[in-house]
């Protein structure tokens, strides 16, 4: 609430009660019994006693002043304004960033009479500013709405709990011990479960904290913290994660798990020293809110026939690449969760065990303990199973225990890091895998990525030259390998009712940008590409042929690619072209 002199506070009175806004008699009755010689002034008392409320005062505060008001409830700010002012400073002194007019950039503050705050902001960010009224409840709603609260990292800075004297084991354990980093760490993983983020990033600079948050598969900065709150933030993780507080040389990885608004999430934990100091990087499993359907997934038409004929099959091998973070054990929950049933045996071997299934047995992997994939795997066939999944194929011994296995009669799930399907072949066979031994066990490779989804909140628009140019150049690589007509081509394709077809503009969509869909996105569906290892495949991996020859004799088949699928999802509403370029722009 502004400082204001008794005169102004009887202003604001003598102003709320001609307007209507307040009870003039409750508020005379309470002066009437006021102590004149309270140190409190009078409008806070008044809001206190629930007479008047915070947003009266600062709209009659702004008139009284002369400065523009603002009721942040009823506005969207862009991600994008809101990180101007780093959030540290936003909690500092009560101000949020509503935009740019004018070459002036307009700030909301709770105080705008607070001559030293105003300058503080206009000198941290170097550029002149325009300040309106707010109300002091509104503005620290806007700043946990968007970026969690934070203030018991504050709080703990401004008690003076934190210094660069951590170093000491016997410190830094009285030190996390507190309250304040303790609420710290709880809010940051309750900000990252609530925006569904897969991971956090707590990265020291030389005179800062960053933290980031990887949410739809993008990270974001949600917050700037004192380089002082380094080190018993890193060590309260550690001692979560059971690692050792005072080894600051060497890697450690550890994992705990927490309970965040009746969720039970796993984290992973990955530290690290870098130049300015320890990285902590924390993966978080959820365990709910996972769709384990693979269709909702994003797989349709062909590759799903093709995934769905593959698993079906008795024996041999389903292998799914991409990069980190592509959904590949994800796609393995959802197939293996399709084939479930009492009649067969199931065990997984993982690193780590991602989500728990009734009805499957699942094994950790502990390479301290001497459980590696390898090992482990070999421990598995001899207990019975049917179907076998390996959470990832990381050598030839691996590699060439998971072919055995499907030679043997057993269905074979797993994952290689490889950029495409095709690209999975030549690599299994760099890992000394026979080429005869490879074609006779392979039922069907997948290659996938992820994009995020247009939220609900959408408009529609008319695709630019540059877009339409770029989707007929997909649509003219995809009508070369199919027939029929448009109807049916789009049906086989999984994608009823789409212009498959090279048209003069294609009308798109684009979600709408607020607080709690950034960008317009909100989740994630993937862009699948699969290769059925038919007898033709089969005589081009015993001739050791590339991924690119492979692929061109799929293309001709009908697969149809990552990017290429992208596109069809753009048509359909699903994703951006943006979005199909950003993760799959180097695949054709």
């Amino acid at each position: 609430m502004a400082q204001l002199t008794k005169a102004a506070e009887e202003r604001i009175i003598r102003l709320l009660i001609l307007e209507g806004l307040a009870d003039g008699e409750a508020i005379s009755s309470y002066l009437e019994g006021r102590d004149p010689d309270a140190k409190t002034s009078a409008l806070t008392e008044l809001v206190g006693k629930g007479i008047i409320n915070e947003d009266m005062v600062a709209r009659a505060t702004a008139m009284i002043i002369g400065v523009p008001y603002v009721e942040l409830k009823n506005i969207v700010i862009d991600q994008d304004v809101l990180s101007i002012i780093p959030q540290d400073a936003q909690m500092r002194v009560l101000a949020i960033p509503l935009g740019e007019k004018d070459g002036l950039l307009n700030v909301a503050m709770a105080d705008v009479t607070n001559v030293q705050a105003t300058d503080y902001l206009s000198n941290l960010l170097n550029r002149p500013i325009r300040v309106w009224m707010s109300s002091e409840h509104g503005i620290r709603e806007m700043i946990e709405k968007n970026h969690g609260d934070f203030s018991g990292i504050s709080e703990a800075v401004q008690e003076g709990r934190i210094g660069a004297s951590t170093d000491d084991q016997a410190k830094a354990k009285t030190i996390v011990q507190d309250s304040p980093i303790s609420k710290a760490l709880n809010t940051i993983l309750s900000y990252a479960v609530k925006t569904k983020a897969s991971d956090i990033h707590i990265e020291p600079l030389e005179d800062s904290l960053i933290i980031r948050c990887r949410i739809d598969g993008v990270l974001r900065r949600i917050m700037e913290l004192p380089k002082a709150v380094a080190p018993a933030l890193v060590s309260r993780v550690k001692i979560l994660s059971n690692l050792k507080i005072d080894e600051h040389r060497i890697p450690q990885d550890g994992q705990f798990a927490v309970s965040v608004e009746g969720k039970e999430v796993d984290l992973r934990i990955a530290i690290s020293p870098v130049t300015w100091g320890e990285q902590v990087i924390i993966r978080l499993l959820d365990k709910t809110g996972v769709s384990m359907d693979i269709e909702k997934m994003g797989v349709t038409g062909r590759a799903l026939r093709s995934i769905v004929a593959g698993i079906k099959r008795p024996n041999g091998m389903i292998l799914t690449s991409g990069p980190t973070g592509s959904g590949k054990s994800t796609t393995l929950y959802a197939l293996i969760q399709k084939i479930k049933s009492e009649e067969i045996n199931i065990v997984t071997l993982e690193d780590p065990v991602e989500y728990k299934m009734d009805g499957i047995n699942q094994i950790q992997v502990n390479v301290d303990a001497g459980l590696t994939f390898a090992s482990g795997l070999r421990s598995i066939l001899r207990q019975d199973p049917d179907v076998v999944m390996v959470g990832e194929i990381r050598d030839s011994e691996t590699a060439s225990l998971a072919v055995q296995a499907a030679l043997t009669g057993h269905l074979v799930f797993s994952t290689l890091h490889t950029n495409s399907a095709a690209g999975i072949l030549p690599r299994l066979l760099d890992m000394g895998i026979e080429p005869f031994l490879l074609a006779s066990t392979l039922n069907v490779v997948i290659g996938q990525r992820l994009v995020r989804r247009i939220t609900e909140k959408r408009e529609s628009y008319k695709s630019s030259d540059i877009e339409t140019k770029g989707i007929n150049e997909i649509v003219g690589d995809i009508l070369p390998q199919i027939s029929g007509d448009v109807a049916s081509v789009s049906e086989d394709l999984g994608y009823p009712g789409l212009p498959v077809r090279n048209d003069d503009y294609y009308m798109l969509a684009k979600g709408i940008n607020t607080k709690e869909t950034p960008g317009g996105y909100k989740g994630r569906a993937g862009l699948y590409e699969t290769i059925d290892v038919d007898e033709d495949i089969q005589k081009m991996i015993v001739a050791r042929a590339t991924s690119a020859e492979i692929m061109r004799l799929a293309r001709e088949k009908g697969t149809i690619t990552m990017r290429q699928d992208g596109v069809l999802k753009v048509l359909s509403g699903v994703t951006s072209m943006a979005e199909v370029n950003r993760v799959a722009s180097d695949l054709t």
